[in-house]
């Protein structure tokens, strides 16, 4: 295997030259460059990336956390956060937590060790204290679910606003009774949009009733699914439409719906909240609140970058879009 030695006496120049080139080649001159250049070709030298990044003090990785890779909605954030890291010369390392603390101190060491120079979280299980200690000392950007906590930088939409409008939508169409299906309201997200859904019908003067939001402890196509069953099982004929904060479990519930032969939207209404690439393909296709996913994640990895360079950021909140479409 060819050394730096080897590249320097093939160049005819010497190892400190050819460690310029790699390492600051603006020091370096185009004609020079160009002579190491064409040695390391010929020698077909690769030089130790992890060997220049210690000398650095640097690894050149970004953690990206998240509770489950199967859930489609973080597959846009991280193709942002991929594609806008790497153009800025980072690789990034998607570290599923399972929502499990033991899972999260393990990713978490890589950066107490300094094997990544950051992280963005998007796990809204992730223990707020633990997660303010850390980021006194390690630059962590939170990306879509978020602690209010201004000790923690986040960019986010505003799920409230979000959630109130696409209520206020069915409305306007004339559902008096919508059901909510919410996800476990220990999470920011869940508690926004609920927040949201509660302001649309005091403004319509619509009386609320708390056994018309249907709670679930996992955000899953099966979970969406077993919530459409219950109310349909229990509540058949008394609402209209019905509102999941996922659109996962939105999708899950237009299933069960089709399966038991309520037409969409004649006979009920669904909507859902995120525009994962699958609403476009039910039938019919889903009304939902479009997030900036890929927007959210490339503007995520610049906000962390900013961090570890020691620059001061501020919080982003992105505009959200009702998308409607055939369920409604």
């Amino acid at each position: 295997m060819p050394t730096i030695q080897d590249v320097a006496k093939k160049a005819g120049v010497s190892v400190a030259t050819v460690s310029r080139v790699l390492n600051t080649p603006s020091a370096v001159t185009e004609k020079t460059r160009q002579k190491v250049q064409d040695a390391m070709q010929e020698l077909d030298y690769a030089p130790s990336i992890l060997g220049r990044n210690l000398r650095n003090s640097e690894s050149r990785m970004l953690l990206v956390l998240i509770p489950k890779i199967s859930n489609p909605f973080y597959l846009r954030i991280v193709e942002g956060i991929e594609e806008t890291a790497l153009d800025h010369g980072y690789n990034i390392l998607v570290c599923q937590t399972h929502s499990k603390t033991e899972r999260e101190s393990v990713y978490f060491d890589l950066l107490k060790n300094r094997l990544a120079d950051g992280a963005i979280t998007m796990d809204p299980t992730i223990d707020k204290d633990k997660l303010v200690q850390l980021a006194r000392q390690f630059p962590i950007v939170q990306c879509s679910e978020y602690d209010k906590d201004k000790s923690l930088s986040y960019i986010t939409i505003d799920s409230e606003l979000a959630a109130y409008q696409m209520t206020k939508f069915l409305l306007k169409q004339g559902h008096k009774r919508i059901v909510l299906i919410n996800s476990d309201e220990k999470f920011l997200y869940a508690r926004e949009r609920k927040k949201g859904f509660h302001r649309a019908l005091k403004e319509f003067e619509i009386e609320f009733e708390d056994d018309w939001i249907y709670k679930t402890n996992d955000v899953t196509f099966e979970a969406g699914q077993q919530a459409m069953r219950s109310l349909l099982s229990h509540k058949a004929g008394k609402f209209t439409a019905v509102f999941a904060v996922s659109d996962v479990l939105a999708i899950g519930a237009l299933k069960e719906l089709n399966t038991q032969g309520v037409h969409v939207p004649d006979e009920m209404a669904i909507v859902g909240f995120d525009k994962i690439d699958f609403t476009n393909m039910t039938f019919p296709r889903l009304t939902t609140v479009a997030q900036p996913m890929y927007k959210m994640g490339s503007i995520a990895v610049d906000m962390l970058i900013k961090k570890i360079r020691g620059e001061e950021i501020e919080d982003v909140i992105l505009d959200h879009e009702l998308i409607i479409r055939e369920s409604t």
